[in-house]
């Protein structure tokens, strides 16, 4: 036990100590300032606005800033869609790999430009190396750029005055791709290589195996196709940007894209790294640094709690995996927990900090089978999800979700014991909460009203390999990961049907840019405001009191939404279990 609270404990400072100077340099390069790359990249900036013919001086109002990026995720949407199915007539196909449906090519194209990811098909026989690079790893660096982009407007709301603009669309895309997610990409792409992780155009290989396998019709197989491609660039990408599309089917737990435990570790704490790290952006850029510190708290002190729970009830496992079916602690620990679903060479206590991380940052990208986990650790990364991605969540979007809950607490807590509604100097007012209300809520509504239409097809039957609580948590689960932009999956759902497909996509569009919409407004509407003083009536939004208030919030919403689908699912299945 002492060695797994050791790993749980490097993980989390590992990330600390990589987030703080990180949030620091991307602070720098969305303000305008110069960094260590400025000599080498302002040309290629520059370069970029002239090709482009973009005014990177301008700077636009919410409205503007809100249509140019969903005018650039729809183009991308288009483009990807076509790529999709066209894949038969491109290059870089050495597998000869037909065009997909069209609604297998519609619902990846809206999971890749939502930065969701969710993946309804294997990569490694579904899509061509070009339709992988250029459509895929591209929309992981765009769709990542946007959610940051966002973010910024909303600071700049907080930080400007009497002002109507909230920066540049076209300038926040660009720096944050060249400045950020670039060169960390390269950084994580080389030392992956390194390990060993695939990067290549070669056809797949067909090898030998050392040991032929003898399947129960008693055919004996002696060699085995092995898949190849351009892996690492994408795989750096998923997990910084939070996108999480696997390569390769069996995603993170496969041996080509994370080949041991070095790997491991970096892929793992790329998934928070610029989350976090965004924490610690926003207090250095509204001038408060015990801003951002509180907010990293809040999310921070949620993580270790889900992290602790979904690690004990692994390692506790499950009456079943226990002797004679027996809860022996002392047997199951010396068993190893629940093993069932995660590989050997990582163990319980890194699949299940991947997991908490994971879906916790709604990057979706697995090393273990999450519908193997037991009931109460399958439930954990659930809710994470459900909650709204504001535990760290997606770069950019999951701190702007957070500052809607913040705002929300804000104007609740000014309620109960009649202080002003504030929040760093700028009045909350009724459009402001109704707008932060829409992006607390959108996830929740996504999810219940797309899983509950999907409960009532009989169809859903054939899609499933579990019948009972199970087989509604893998459906629950599969909307969760939707409208929780995460992507990741309960394997016993096959989701590559046209009900699924759309109704999966449909659900990634309304959770991604409804809140991100509501947000741009708060954003025009804060950047018009007047500073206000702070006084007695003020109250603290950098302190423990307020802290533990917006914890109470986020998973009192959780709470009140998910309760009634959680008990007819997991929490089912956990009463099952015992009995």
């Amino acid at each position: 036990m002492t060695n797994v609270l050791l790993q749980y404990g490097l993980y989390l400072l590992i990330l600390i100590v990589l987030a703080i100077p990180l949030g620091n340099y991307i602070g720098k390069v969305m303000n305008g300032e110069k960094v260590f790359l400025s000599k080498l990249l302002v040309p290629c900036e520059n370069a970029i606005y002239k090709a482009l013919r973009i005014d990177k001086e301008e700077d636009m109002g919410w409205k503007k800033y809100s249509i140019s990026a969903l005018a650039f995720s729809i183009i991308s949407f288009v483009v990807l869609f076509l790529l999709h199915m066209c894949q038969g007539f491109l290059p870089l196909n050495p597998e000869k790999l037909p065009g997909t449906t069209w609604d297998l090519a519609f619902n990846n194209a809206v999971s890749f430009v939502t930065n969701t990811n969710w993946q309804s098909y294997s990569g490694e026989s579904s899509l061509s190396y070009f339709t992988q690079m250029m459509g895929l790893t591209v929309q992981n660096f765009v769709s990542a750029a946007v959610g940051i982009s966002v973010l910024f407007a909303l600071i700049r709301g907080f930080i400007r005055a009497k002002e109507n603009g909230i920066g540049n669309f076209w300038a926040d895309i660009t720096r944050t791709l060249l400045y950020i997610l670039i060169p960390l990409s390269i950084v994580v792409s080389v030392v992956l290589v390194s390990q060993g992780v695939v990067q290549n155009f070669k056809p797949y290989e067909t090898v030998s195996l050392l040991e032929p396998i003898t399947l129960d019709d008693g055919t004996v197989v002696t060699e085995e196709v092995v898949p190849l491609g351009p892996a690492a660039s994408q795989v750096a990408i998923k997990q910084l940007g939070t996108n999480g599309g696997g390569f390769f089917g069996a995603n993170s737990a496969h041996p080509l894209e994370n080949p041991n435990a070095l790997s491991n570790l970096f892929e793992m704490i790329s998934i928070l790294l610029i989350p976090a790290a965004l924490c610690f952006t926003f207090g250095r850029n509204v001038k408060d640094k015990k801003q951002g510190i509180a907010l990293f708290l809040a999310m921070g002190i949620m993580l270790v709690a889900t992290l602790g729970i979904i690690g004990v009830n692994e390692q506790n496992a499950t009456p079943q995996l226990a002797m004679n079916g027996q809860v022996d602690l002392s047997a199951v620990d010396q068993a190893g927990g629940n093993m069932e679903g995660k590989e050997s060479r990582f163990g319980i206590a890194t699949s299940t900090t991947w997991s908490a991380f994971t879906t916790a940052a709604s990057n979706g990208s697995v090393n273990a089978m999450h519908d193997s986990y037991t009931p109460i650790g399958g439930m954990i990364t659930m809710i994470q999800m459900q909650l709204g991605e504001v535990i760290f969540g997606g770069v950019g979007c999951g701190l702007y979700g957070m500052l809607s809950f913040a705002i929300l607490t804000v104007f609740m807590a000014g309620l109960m014991v009649g202080r002003t509604p504030e929040y760093l100097g700028k009045k909350i007012e009724p459009f402001e909460m109704k707008m932060a209300v829409l992006v607390c809520l959108a996830t929740p509504i996504a999810i219940l009203i797309g899983s509950g239409i999907a409960t009532l097809l009989p169809s859903m039957v054939d899609s499933l390999k579990n019948s009972g609580a199970h087989g509604f948590s893998e459906i629950l689960y599969a909307y969760s990961s939707a409208g929780g932009n995460n992507g990741s999956a309960f394997a016993g759902l096959n989701a590559n049907t046209p009900f699924l497909n759309v109704s999966l996509g449909f659900v990634m569009l309304f959770a991604r840019f409804v809140p991100m919409v509501c947000t741009l407004a708060i954003a025009g509407s804060l950047v018009k405001k007047k500073k206000v003083a702070e006084s007695e009536g003020t109250l603290p939004t950098h302190n423990a009191m307020f802290v533990c208030l917006l914890i109470f919030v986020v998973l009192l919403i959780g709470a009140l939404s998910f309760f009634p689908a959680l008990a007819l699912g997991p929490i089912a299945e956990f009463f099952q279990m015992l009995g």
